[in-house]
């Protein structure tokens, strides 16, 4: 830079500049610098080298402010590759915090700043072996089952994002170099994100999967998965096509990059006329001659036909006969029979206590036979009728074959499914109602608030009003509620100890504390369920002493899942076990238990855990509040 002929550096200007943005003022002097610049850059080259020369002077220990604060506020890639030039080649400070530090060690940044970021490493040929290396960094991240554990799903979707917009701006000859470790990372970090216990996880790796697939299977087929769609797969798959403000030359200034895209833009709706006149258009005679030829086709007379209804059995015992039987034309009496089930047993009690366990075992292992409408739900009303109308026989059968030989996953969990609601209807009371009609009508005046004679002036206007008014049919105004005793209370224990006997005993093809950690974190929450509901039964001390022996066991396992239903087991725990017996018998391990939540709440890395956490403490807080408030 040379006013007046003289040469003069502006090391100077690069230190205040990172000096008020290390000291926190980076949001008031980049508001008004970057906007600046970025005039100033569009066409003059002098300005982009005083601008690159302002940066490149910055001393590395203000490095990351000055850079992130440039990534944040430039409008686009392209920008910011004006802006900032080659320095991140030049500088390894400012090479780290783009590539490592901004990338892999946070997860805070929004996903345009991503693109700013990534897109500015892909618009220039030295840049790109950079573009390149942060992609196989982040594959390595993505697949890696120890960084899924314990890394908050927040960084995975932001790690996700970061990898389908690095695969946007890959070329040809790239994906062709790296196609190998591309296919290696793939299978790797699907099969992590498919093992993990949460939805979200296990739906971002299938979203990445399908996209690198796309990318290196351009010919061949292509992985595809069947989920769900919502707003944040629909927005990572937008992220995998190149917005128009990264698909510009760089190199090439704005006014004729918006020539060339203003002379591109006619030639859409030439095509489109093209299109159009290309369709032959079909005479009017020939087309009716071909719709004549339908004519002589005479449609048959169905006006009369019926549909045959199947009528459904009428005792227990014959729907066991049609379940278990095994001929193919009884198809459409198997299906009537498992639509009428649940209403049947709850019709016959008494019949069904007397085959209740056999008839379990057949709904436990009953396959579909028929695309019939919701089977799975009518299966599973079906189970939980037989629960509740004989539940300690049932339920000794459903705990005990939990941890049995040859069950897959998905029956195992159907048997927790079945427990949980069953525990739900047996421990909520049904309510009768009996319609008691109104003595009067109020009367439609508004009376004046704190009137000393409002009172005896409305009753007596009551009195006139009922005295004077025929009713034909009040409807039902009020309904009495029938108390009803708890049937949870009895066989609680038959649900419960059961479940929590035999986790730590792993089987040939059943490992809880191994690679089937999914069905842990559903036993897990299951517990903490059945424990809410034993509130007020006789029990319930004795299951919350075993359950926060359960919890203490299992506190440090690595899966964010079963983590959480720890946590949830604890609030069960202090909103149904009684105060005093907490403190007569739980003092110690409650303390205990303390320390670890307050732990979890500051370092666990799930944000769940952590809300779960303080919640928990809170409940502490709030029980020893009430203790303290009870006269000894």
């Amino acid at each position: 830079f040379i006013p007046g002929g003289l040469d003069c550096s502006i090391s100077f200007v690069s230190h205040v500049l990172g000096k008020v943005c290390v000291h926190g003022r980076q949001k008031e002097i980049l508001g008004v610098l970057v906007p600046r610049l970025t005039d100033l850059t569009k066409s003059d080259c002098i300005w982009q080298r005083i601008c690159w020369r302002l940066v490149e002077c910055v001393p590395d220990r203000w490095m990351e402010a000055v850079v992130l604060g440039f990534v944040q506020r430039a409008s686009g890639a392209d920008v910011l590759s004006r802006l900032l030039g080659n320095l991140v080649v030049k500088n390894k400070k400012a090479q780290f915090v783009v590539t490592q530090k901004m990338l892999l060690l946070q997860y805070g940044h929004t996903t345009a700043v991503l693109q700013n970021l990534l897109g500015y490493l892909s618009l220039d040929s030295l840049r790109r072996t950079l573009l390149l290396r942060v992609l196989q960094e982040l594959l390595e991240t993505w697949s890696s089952s120890s960084a899924l554990k314990h890394s908050p799903a927040e960084q995975q979707v932001y790690v996700s994002k970061a990898i389908l917009i690095c695969l946007s701006h890959l070329k040809e000859p790239e994906i062709e170099s790296c196609r190998q470790e591309l296919l290696t990372s793939m299978m790797e970090g699907v099969k992590c994100h498919l093992d993990s216990s949460l939805p979200r996880l296990q739906h971002l790796g299938m979203v990445v999967a399908e996209s690198i697939s796309l990318k290196i299977n351009t010919e061949g087929p292509v992985l595809k998965f069947e989920y769900e769609e919502d707003d944040e797969t629909r927005e990572l798959k937008s992220l995998l096509v190149q917005t128009p403000s990264f698909c510009v030359d760089p190199s090439l200034p704005d006014d004729d990059r918006s020539e060339k895209a203003g002379a591109a833009l006619p030639l859409a709706p030439e095509n489109n006329e093209k299109s159009h006149t290309a369709a032959p258009v079909m005479p009017d005679e020939e087309s009716d001659s071909e719709l004549d030829s339908d004519d002589d086709l005479i449609p048959y007379d169905m006006s009369e036909d019926k549909e045959l209804k199947i009528k459904a059995p009428v005792y227990i015992r014959d729907c066991i006969e049609v379940l278990t039987g095994s001929r193919s034309e009884d198809v459409d009496k198997w299906e009537a029979t498992v639509k009428a089930l649940e209403s049947l047993v709850r019709k016959n009690p008494a019949a069904t206590r007397e085959v209740s366990v056999e008839l379990a075992k057949i709904l436990l292992h009953l396959e579909e036979k028929s695309c019939i409408e919701g089977f799975v739900e009518l299966r599973q009303r079906a189970q939980v009728a037989v629960l509740t109308t004989d539940p300690i026989p049932v339920a000794k059968y459903l705990t005990s074959q939990f941890y049995s030989l040859n069950y897959s996953l998905r029956q195992r969990m159907d048997i927790l499914d079945v427990l949980v609601l069953a525990a739900q209807e047996l421990s909520c009371p049904k309510f009768h109602g009996k319609t008691k009609h109104s003595g009067a009508q109020k009367p439609c005046i508004q009376l004046l608030p704190g009137s000393d004679s409002s009172k005896g002036w409305r009753r007596i206007v009551d009195e006139r009003i009922k005295s004077k008014t025929r009713r034909f049919d009040m409807g039902q105004s009020r309904v009495e509620l029938a108390s009803h005793p708890n049937k949870f209370n009895s066989v609680a224990g038959y649900f419960f100890f059961p479940l929590i006997q035999h986790f730590d005993r792993p089987l040939t093809t059943f490992d809880l504390l191994g690679e089937d950690h999914l069905v842990l974190g559903r036993l897990v929450h299951t517990l903490a369920i059945l424990m809410y509901l034993a509130v007020n039964t006789m029990a319930v001390t004795a299951m919350g002493k075993a359950l926060l022996e359960f919890v203490w066991a299992l506190r440090f396992h690595t899966d964010s899942y079963v983590r959480q239903g720890l946590l949830s087991c604890i609030s069960s725990l202090l909103l149904s076990v009684p105060a005093e017996q907490i403190l007569a018998d739980m003092t110690e391990e409650l303390l205990e238990t303390q320390s670890w939540l307050g732990d979890v709440m500051e370092k666990d890395p799930d944000g769940d855990c952590r809300r779960l956490a303080l919640q928990n403490l809170l409940l502490m807080e709030n029980l020893k509040k009430k203790l303290e408030a009870v006269p000894s």
